[in-house]
């Protein structure tokens, strides 16, 4: 098994949550939150604001730790066992720039 741990953030504007809409390949295809994975030296905090800059454009502030979750799926070559730490975030703006790579497709705020 691997341990793997990512950041994200539940981001808020004018009473809103900013979600991403992501299809991978037609296998997974739905609504998401701004998440990734910590980068060696990084703080979960730090990982949080620049995961949810990288993948939506948007520069949010953390009002505070919100919890964990975890879950477990499996790879080819084993079972990785996850770890998402999770930040309340204030953005001033829904103006956002997708990261394509990561095949998100459209972005909006959802009550």
């Amino acid at each position: 098994m691997i341990e793997a741990v990512s950041c994200g953030g539940v981001v808020i504007f004018r009473g809103k949550i900013l979600l991403l809409y992501k299809n991978y390949r037609n296998k997974y295809e739905g609504w998401v939150l701004p998440k990734g994975t910590v980068e060696p030296g990084e703080e979960h905090p730090q990982t949080a604001t620049r995961e949810v800059r990288e993948e939506t454009g948007v520069d949010a502030r953390i009002i505070k730790y919100v919890g964990k979750s975890q879950y477990t799926f499996t790879v080819p070559e084993d079972v990785i066992e996850k770890d998402v730490h999770w930040y309340l975030m204030m953005a001033d703006s829904y103006y956002s720039k997708l990261q394509r790579e990561e095949y998100f497709l459209d972005s909006g705020g959802r009550l």
